[in-house]
């Protein structure tokens, strides 16, 4: 094992590998682009997607670099709990398909602003919807460029920091590329690809796996546990993560809160719902997400523990990325250098897509809810609002990129998890009392987006996983003083509570718009006149 990147890895065939997928997915952005006149085919795809074709695009937008690279590694090293990332992960699509989906899918038009503008006073509402929006994003892409960097340095054997900050970088302006040609039809498209390429390669590594070991999912285990050597034992029973103490186990528990309740609040995955023409879709959108993820975090959940029998663990722990490596290094222990290129081009197909999904949310919100609908109040032709768009694609990946670049250390599951939280605690109560409380209001609504979003951020600075300790983001500050590396424990009831609060002490009331709003939510009733705009 080298240490700049891995030993019998073939860097010349991995760029050949990277640069035919770019080249195919850039060809299909600009196809797919041709058509793209309006808003809505800018920021919808024209809302011409199919249930079942939006629904394997939401698994490419979900399965992200956090699932192939942070669960494949944190089962690696943990095993049992390394594997509660993915359920917690899957469960909370229940969340979205049972309270969300179809009610969204009916009120709004492009943003999450439009659902909580469509009772509410609209220019705050929106202001505060974009700027939860936008941080969510960013917060997620952190783990994603982070990711493209340990993947991109692992591979071509790209030396020190500086290295990873330049593939970083490189990253950022593909997908920036992607953005600005293709729009929300041409992303769809490539997360398309990228989901179906990502579920086929994994399910032949978890066969070649299971094949290794007699198809025996047992021996596969008895196999982790013996390469991990003392105490390989840790890997089959819960706690080699969270068991240490009392803080650990709450930290679980505030891990999986965030990532049950944070799908339903994730910017990129409401705005998805918008790409199919009624709620009947959107609702099969999600049964086709659900199946796929659920499917593919089966694989992971083999390939995790391949690793962890195929791989030295010592081999992973020298690697750069550490237990992000742990796919990559599996690959490349089943099939060589070809199988380590191919699934490593599938890994960073992963990536793009997903960057490329984040980043058309969070500009798209700027364009219309903040420059639209705040600053010229309505009065703007759709050409001038997608040139804002497009502009604010390039500020969103800059920012992006200068943000991976510090995070490149952190585990990507982690990381995407911290995203969580910040989706559940800013978005979600905000979402549910809007759908669903007759007497939630515009100032509820700014407490809870404004509060739940200031609390959230605070208690992530002042966590262990910003500084303290040799694995955070500053390993040389220590200003934790809130002991959870995950604040959803604490955040996510304060969002509810800040919500209910700032309502209550309101005089604001619009009982005829909530019942137009639940009319609308439940029927789609108008949903389609304001589809077509």
């Amino acid at each position: 094992m080298s240490a700049h990147g891995l030993q019998g890895s073939n860097p010349t065939l991995n760029i050949a590998i990277f640069g035919l997928f770019v080249a195919v997915t850039l060809v299909v952005v600009v196809r797919a682009s041709r058509g793209s006149r309006t808003a809505s085919d800018y920021y919808a795809g024209g809302r011409a997607f199919t249930g079942p074709q939006n629904g394997i695009a939401i698994a490419g937008d979900y399965l992200s670099a956090a699932t192939f690279l942070g669960i494949t590694g944190s089962i690696a090293v943990y095993g049992y709990d390394g594997f509660l990332y993915s359920v917690g992960f899957l469960v909370g699509w229940l969340v979205a398909l049972l309270l969300v989906a179809e009610l969204l899918r009916n009120t709004g038009t492009f943003t999450m602003g439009d659902v909580l503008a469509f009772r509410m006073r609209q220019r705050p509402i929106r202001a505060a919807a974009a700027v939860s929006t936008i941080t969510v994003s960013l917060f997620y892409l952190l783990a994603q460029m982070a990711g493209a960097g340990i993947l991109v340095s692992l591979l071509l054997g790209i030396s020190g920091s500086a290295g990873q900050s330049v593939v970083i970088a490189a990253v950022g302006v593909v997908m920036i590329v992607y953005v600005l040609v293709g729009g929300m039809k041409g992303t769809t498209w490539v997360q398309i690809i990228k989901a179906v390429l990502l579920i086929v390669a994994a399910g032949v590594m978890a066969l070649w796996v299971l094949g290794k070991h007699g198809f025996d999912p047992s021996d596969l285990l008895r196999a982790a546990v013996r390469r991990a050597g003392p105490t390989g034992e840790r890997l089959l029973d819960p706690g080699a993560k969270y068991g240490g103490s009392a803080t650990a186990k709450l930290d679980f528990l505030s891990l999986g809160v965030a990532l049950v309740l944070g799908t339903a609040g994730l910017p990129h995955v409401l705005m998805r719902f918008y790409t199919v023409p009624n709620a009947r879709e959107a609702r099969r959108s999600l049964v086709w997400a659900i199946g796929l993820i659920g499917l593919c975090y089966l694989f992971i959940l083999v390939i995790g523990y391949g690793a962890a029998a195929l791989v030295d663990p010592a081999a992973i722990a020298a690697a750069p990325g550490r237990e992000n490596a742990a796919a990559p290094l599996l690959a490349q222990t089943l099939g060589g250098p070809v199988l380590l290129g191919i699934v490593a081009a599938i890994a960073f197909a992963t990536i793009l897509a997903v960057v490329a999904g984040l980043t058309i949310t969070a500009s798209v919100s700027f364009a219309h809810d903040i420059y639209t609908n705040v600053i010229r109040k309505g009065s703007t032709d759709s050409a001038a609002e997608v040139r804002v768009a497009r502009m604010a694609s390039v500020v969103i990946g800059v920012v992006a990129i200068v943000g991976g670049i510090l995070a490149k250390n952190q585990n990507v599951a982690f990381l995407v998890a911290l995203a969580f939280a910040v989706a559940a605690s800013a978005n979600l109560p905000t979402i549910l009392y809007s759908l669903y409380w007759k007497r939630f209001n515009t100032r509820g609504a700014l407490w809870s987006m404004y509060g739940g979003l200031a609390v959230t951020i605070a208690l992530i600075v002042c966590s262990p996983a910003v500084s303290g300790n040799k694995g955070a983001m500053f390993p040389h500050a220590d200003f934790a003083w809130f002991p959870l590396q995950n604040p959803g424990l604490v955040s996510i009831p304060a969002s509810f509570l800040l919500g209910w609060a700032g309502t209550m002490l309101s005089a604001e009331h619009a009982d005829g718009k909530f019942a137009e709003m639940e009319v609308r939510a439940l029927t789609g009733a108008g949903a389609e006149k304001a589809s077509a705009q």
